[in-house]
Parts: C-alpha cells; sequence; structure tokens
C-alpha cells in the first residue's frame, strides 16, 4: 500500500515512522510539507522508501494532484483543512483520516457520508490519541458490559522534567492546545448531551510513580462519542491531565483575555491578544523534552461493575519517539492501513467507534508496545 502524510511536524514524523518502521505492508510513504526542507528532514530521518514533497495545503488542485496514487492519506496539517482535503480525497478515490481537534469541522466532515460511500472510500476524523485512540478503547472495554452507564476518559502528555511556572511543555500545536482550553466540552449528563465550560471540574487523581496530578474538562477529547452513546449511557465524559496546580494558572491568563482573537489596540496598532500569548508560549515553554502520556478509560455497568484501562506511555529512547507521537501518530498510521486494507466496518464518512473494530486497533497497539493494563472489579 501507499500512504500519504501531510504535514512534517512532529505528529507528522511519527506516522512517517510508524509507515516505515512498524508496518510491513507499507511499501512506500510520501511526506509533504509547505517548507519542502521539512519533509526531506523527515525522510532523511526516518529512512527507507520515503519521498518528500512541497505542497500548499490550501491549493485545492495542488492536493488533488497529489492525493492520487495514494491508497490513504494521514493529515497531520491544522484542522481547518480537513473538510477540503477529505474533499479531495473523495474525488481521487483515497482514503482519509485526520489528527481531528474540532468539533464543528467533523461534522462538516461527516455530512460527507454519502459521497464517500458512493466513492467507496473511508472518511474517519479525530483519529489521534484524544480525540482518537481513547474512543476505541471505550468501545473496547464498553463490549464487556450487557449494559453500559458511564463512561470516564482522562489523558495528559506530561513532561518526565516538569518546569515552573506552568510544569509542562508544548508536545502539539500551541492553536490546538489553546483551542482544548477555551471550547466548550461536550458531555453526557442524566442521559442528554450538554456542554460543560472548559479549565472547569478539577479532580485529583493518581498514576502509581508519580506526583499529585490534576483531571479538568477540555474540548475535543469526546469527539463523537456523545452522539454514538447518546440514549445508551447516563455519563460520558473527558478530562486533560496535568501536574497539579496547572489549571488555575493557566486559567488565569485565559480569564486576564489572552485566548481571545479580539484584536486589542497597543501603540496605535491592533493585537490579537491570543497570537501574542501563542507566541509567547512557544518562546517560554519546553518542547521536545522526554515525555509521559497517561491514559485512563473506565466504563461502569451491569449494576456497578467496573472496567479501567491504563496507559502509561514514555519516550522511546531507542527510536527517539516520544510519548506524544507514539500515541497520536502511531494509532492514525493503524487506521490509515486499516482503511487501505478494506479491514473496516464500513465505508463512508464515520467516527472512528463506528468503523473501527476494537479488538484488530489493540492488537495492533500492543505490537507496538503502547501495553493497557487492565483492572476490574
Amino acid at each position: 500500500m501507499k500512504i500519504l502524510v501531510l504535514g512534517a511536524g512532529r505528529m507528522g514524523h511519527g506516522a512517517v515512522f510508524d509507515l516505515i518502521h512498524n508496518s510491513p505492508d507499507v511499501e512506500s510513504v510520501t511526506v509533504a510539507d509547505f517548507h519542502l526542507e521539512k519533509a526531506e528532514e523527515v525522510a532523511a530521518s526516518v529512512g527507507g522508501n520515503v519521498t518528500a514533497r512541497q505542497i500548499d495545503a490550501s491549493n485545492y488542485d495542488d492536493i488533488v494532484e497529489l492525493f492520487s496514487g495514494h491508497d490513504s492519506v494521514i493529515s497531520c496539517v491544522n484542522y481547518w483543512y480537513n473538510v477540503s482535503l477529505s474533499k479531495a480525497a473523495i474525488e481521487v478515490g483515497a482514503n482519509f483520516c485526520d489528527l481531528g481537534g474540532n468539533n464543528y469541522i467533523v461534522d462538516e466532515q461527516l455530512a460527507l457520508d454519502e459521497q464517500a460511500k458512493a466513492a467507496g472510500v473511508n472518511i474517519i476524523p479525530d483519529c489521534g490519541l484524544a480525540p482518537g485512540m481513547v474512543s476505541i478503547l471505550a468501545m473496547h472495554a464498553s463490549a464487556k458490559f450487557e449494559t453500559v452507564d458511564e463512561i470516564h476518559i482522562r489523558v495528559g502528555g506530561l513532561p518526565q522534567d516538569p518546569q515552573p511556572p506552568l510544569n509542562y511543555q508544548l508536545v502539539f500545536s500551541v492553536e490546538g492546545l489553546i483551542n482544548e482550553y477555551i471550547e466548550v466540552a461536550r458531555v453526557i449528563r442524566d442521559g442528554k448531551i450538554t456542554e460543560v465550560e472548559s479549565m472547569t471540574e478539577i479532580e485529583s487523581l493518581e498514576f502509581d510513580g508519580f506526583p499529585p496530578l490534576e483531571a479538568f474538562q477540555t474540548s475535543g477529547g469526546t469527539s463523537t462519542l456523545p452522539d454514538t452513546f447518546l440514549g445508551k449511557i447516563k455519563e460520558l465524559d473527558y478530562k486533560t491531565i496535568r501536574y497539579a496546580g496547572h489549571c488555575e494558572k493557566f486559567k488565569t491568563m485565559i480569564d486576564l483575555g489572552l485566548c481571545s482573537s479580539e484584536p486589542i489596540v497597543a501603540d496605535f496598532q491592533n493585537v490579537v491578544p491570543r497570537k501574542v500569548f501563542g507566541e509567547l508560549l512557544q518562546q517560554h515553554l519546553p518542547a521536545d523534552g522526554p515525555d509521559y502520556v497517561l491514559v485512563r478509560v473506565e466504563v461502569v455497568g451491569d449494576g456497578g461493575k467496573r472496567e479501567r484501562y491504563d496507559i502509561v506511555d514514555k519516550q522511546d529512547e531507542t527510536t527517539g519517539m516520544s510519548a506524544m507521537m507514539r500515541t497520536t501518530a502511531f494509532p492514525a498510521s493503524i487506521i490509515a492501513q486499516m482503511m487501505a486494507r478494506g479491514d473496516v466496518l464500513s465505508r463512508g464518512a464515520t467516527p472512528q467507534e463506528k468503523a473501527i473494530e476494537p479488538e484488530k486497533f489493540v492488537a495492533e497497539l500492543e505490537r507496538r508496545n503502547i501495553k493497557i493494563k487492565r483492572f476490574e472489579n
């Protein structure tokens, strides 16, 4: 199979690595980026049969030409391109998945279901970590119950060496981080879909060997799960894990307006606070240091029975793949290959929890040494 990866940042690099080094069915990989030198660096670093290309994701005609001849496409570029990229994939007959991150964009992609079915392809949004892998893990755990009452998902990327003031490092785009913190979270409460303000409902939680941690509401992590489980369960939510104290500090900056997209006048110039704040975060927060990814998926049902999945992944010192690259890019690579093989439950534009067979997906995770520890009571 021939796979195209759009974007040569951290996650694009991780996807190309997985396709070349963990995927015997992959014949060749193309990696494309607006900056050709970045794509060339990824190709040289990963090795194998990788071709670097230059592409402007906003140029539809060039995207259509690039997509041609590939069995699947993985988008690791900013989410606002994903609707036009999905349309291009349908036009040329290529399968498409992305790392998502915005519920409204996902709704537009899923509205392409009939076109995707007619073209005989899959369009599967939100295929990273969260949204992404955790949705399939929730389906995997839920299958163990006759009736499911609650699903609770907790996920975080943490530096191994946390530094003040935020005890956080940049492991994906600043735009994605800010969106996650300021947009509303969709949950199920009392059997109904509702919206909850992000950076609220802080709770404490523990993982063996870690200092005190907290989890709080953030946007996007539930993806399409509220719609999938509406009318079937009473409670569903997603919270982001950080070292204790992070939420209060960051929310103070949000409350001061630093994440606002409304221009203000400073020194007789229009300034967008969010753009300035994003630049400052990139300048002052560490990035690319050794990291952990923590995942907890807990399902409650059958009169109080609980099934819990924990993942503690860390940077692979041998390959240099960070935990965030492994748990975000590798799942997208797995899904791209499943689509290319026709190894999905249906064609069309479909949420991953409806299209991907959980047992096969989990087996692929474990083959990549992403280990799931299971608890039940």
